[in-house]
């Protein structure tokens, strides 16, 4: 630590705030190593994983330290395997792609651009429909064997797969679902988009309010789901034991994809690309790797709501946030949160979800009443949207046609051409070592 504090008295003489920031040693209160100041003088390399997160590496969070190391700095935008997230778990839409422009896309992804030629051709996009459709029915076909509930493959399947936190913002979504639940009992006969929300993921052991976050998502589908007036037009179901093998299932059957957290919050997300090239539409934050999804998806293509992130950093900086104005102002959301905090969806008790409305409209730390507004009309342009299924059905191929950039092959790739510096070496792969799914094979 001496040493290194030696090289920025050097470069920052009598800067002692500066010294004091950047020392490897917290010497305010309890002496501790700070590890993510060690790792920055260790390393000959710092990345973020998405373009936004690099950006508030170097201007926020390690600002210090890029002005001290700027040739330290780059991005490397996460990517995603195509063997295993549309090769192994569509295999019907890989067979869709395979026959329009080929398989060298499994290795170059970005060679599902070509997809574009296609996007006007009815027949092509009706095969697209069609698969979707078909994934959906499976799925519904085993959430019936497993949950004993019935979902409609026809509604739009809404799906929010994650882990559990309150960044990510799950309880959001489910104000949304208790909006439109809201909306049906004050006129049962009200014509909305029918839906099925689906929710997986986990909550860390100790995380009180995500495990609560769980909770109220259990109990208002316990409601919504047995109320007469709803008549099936939304169901609301959370999928228990989330992993990776769950997942396959569940990426390739999605309508829309949630990635609706705190704009800043988010490194980067995988969950988002799965979705989007799995023909998903994205409504989401400019977060993570949002921001570089919707730039190559095209902004028409993707579901935009929330504050920015400077908006969000003004807004705390201001001091002047009162989520508790936001629920007073606003008629839809005053009704939402009233009604959890009666006991409506606990059986009467009204202490069960209290922590989570007393943080909310107390604290409301991660700005979900300030975005609430901006998150139900985008939603509500989601159902509008999705009535129109030619145009819907469009938008979806030119999600999956423009993912390309989002291969893991990619990533890996810029990681050792700029950062480790090593070449790539042919692996002879044994006869049997290929993948074999409902009559398609190719190589691992």
């Amino acid at each position: 630590n001496k040493y290194f504090l030696d090289d920025v008295r050097l470069k920052y003489p009598d800067d002692f705030d500066r010294i004091r920031r950047m020392s490897l040693i917290d010497e305010d209160g309890e002496r501790y190593v700070r590890m993510a100041h060690l790792a920055c003088v260790g390393s000959h390399a710092i990345n973020g994983v998405a373009a936004l997160h690099s950006e508030l590496l170097k201007q926020d969070v390690l600002r210090d330290f890029y002005e001290m190391y700027p040739e330290k700095f780059s991005n490397k935008t996460n990517g995603v395997t195509p063997r295993r997230f549309i090769v192994l778990s569509n295999p019907r839409l890989t067979k869709l792609i395979n026959s329009k422009i080929g398989d060298n896309w499994i290795k170059n992804l970005e060679d599902l651009r070509k997809l574009e030629a296609f996007v006007d051709d009815p027949e092509f996009r009706q095969e697209f429909r069609q698969i979707k459709h078909a994934i959906k029915q499976d799925l519904a076909t085993y959430i019936k064997q497993q949950y004993d509930i019935t979902v409609d493959p026809n509604s739009l399947f809404d799906i929010q797969a994650k882990r559990f936190h309150e960044y990510k913002r799950q309880h959001l979504n489910t104000l949304h679902i208790i909006t439109l639940y809201n909306r049906i009992k004050a006129n049962p006969d009200i014509d909305i988009t029918p839906r099925t929300f689906l929710f997986g993921g986990k909550a860390a052991p100790g995380y009180y309010m995500a495990k609560l976050m769980i909770k109220l998502i259990t109990a208002v589908s316990e409601v919504v789901n047995r109320d007469p007036d709803v008549r099936d037009r939304i169901k609301v179901l959370f999928l228990k034991d989330y992993n990776v093998k769950f997942a396959q299932r569940v990426y390739p059957a999605a309508d829309l994809s949630e990635q609706i957290s705190t704009a800043g919050k988010e490194a980067s997300g995988t969950g988002n690309m799965k979705f989007a090239l799995n023909g998903a539409l994205t409504i989401g934050t400019l977060d993570g790797a949002n921001v570089e999804i919707r730039e190559e998806v095209g902004e028409e293509n993707f579901f935009l709501c929330g504050l920015t992130t400077e908006e969000v950093y003004a807004l705390k900086a201001s001091g002047k946030y009162n989520p508790r104005q936001y629920y007073e102002n606003n008629a839809e959301l005053k009704k939402v949160i009233d009604r959890i905090a009666s006991g409506f969806f606990s059986h009467g008790d009204t202490e069960l979800f209290k922590p989570m409305i007393d943080s909310l409209l107390n604290r409301d730390e991660y700005l979900l009443l300030a975005d609430y507004q901006s998150y139900i009309e985008c939603q509500d342009r989601v159902s509008q949207a999705y009535r129109d299924q030619d145009r819907w059905t469009r938008m979806a191929i030119l999600n999956v046609a423009r993912m390309g950039k989002f291969s893991s092959d990619r990533s890996i790739h810029d990681y050792c051409t700029d950062l480790w510096h090593i070449q790539p070496i042919n692996v002879e792969l044994e006869e049997d070592a290929h993948v074999k799914i409902d009559g398609l094979s190719g190589s691992i």
